[in-house]
């Protein structure tokens, strides 16, 4: 009874907390080994299964080991188009309120399915990415799905947070990361850090006049969450 109860102590709190501005996917810590995992391949070929493992390297996905009907397979995540990995516990919760909270980020996605993500699912696509000096296919989780129409924002594993708030030692509300992986208008992705986004806001919004004139004067990054909504929402077809 006490396990319920703060579960939805906790769920009520993560609504209260994601109703008050738009936010980025929550990024993607534990999977569910229980639940079905979603692969689609370059060639097409569908692939769903039971993962047993994720193999990483310096945090990426390298491989996944799966076990479908046909028996255990070990994916090479460079030759995955895209893929829907389902969370387990409090990754659940987080991701799946953030799109209960907010509408838009799943009021028109085409491409994408809204249910799985809705059911907590994180989202991951193979992206061209700029890595220190070399150009590298990897396996990135999307983090805003729902407005992507223009800029794509991808999880960074070694981004550093600001605080972040913790119930009962479980962390339900993540600061502020230091740093995504951003591509614009299918470009290479690259990495943008907190330090540097003052200097890099005229490259990412600079086509923009409505983002410019609202966050152009004085680039913060707390405000580039809701920059990044913006600029996809005003300037989408620009």
């Amino acid at each position: 009874m006490k396990t319920k109860q703060l579960s939805v102590i906790v769920l009520g709190l993560i609504i209260g907390l994601n109703l008050q501005a738009q936010e980025l996917l929550q990024p993607f810590y534990s999977i569910s080994h229980k639940k079905t995992t979603y692969v689609t391949m370059e060639d097409g070929k569908e692939i769903e299964g039971n993962v047993k493992s994720l193999d990483r390297k310096k945090g990426l996905i390298e491989e996944v080991k799966i076990k479908t009907s046909e028996g255990k397979q070990k994916i090479d995540a460079a030759k995955i188009k895209y893929a829907y990995f389902p969370q387990s516990g409090w990754d659940k919760y987080a991701k799946a309120v953030d799109f209960m909270s907010d509408a838009q980020q799943w009021g028109k996605m085409d491409e994408f399915d809204n249910e799985r993500l809705k059911d907590g699912y994180a989202y991951f696509e193979l992206a061209d990415v700029q890595v220190k000096k070399k150009e590298r296919k990897l396996l990135m989780q999307l983090l805003n799905p729902g407005s992507c129409t223009r800029i794509k924002v991808y999880h960074d594993p070694f981004a550093g947070e600001t605080a972040s708030l913790g119930v009962a030692g479980i962390k339900v509300a993540g600061g502020d990361a230091k740093s995504y992986y951003v591509s614009k208008d299918g470009e290479v992705a690259y990495k943008l850090k907190k330090k540097d986004y003052a200097e890099m806001f005229e490259k990412l919004f600079g086509d923009c006049a409505e983002v410019k004139e609202k966050h152009g004067e004085k680039a913060r990054w707390s405000d580039f969450v809701e920059a990044i909504f913006a600029y996809n929402q005003a300037c989408a077809n620009k």
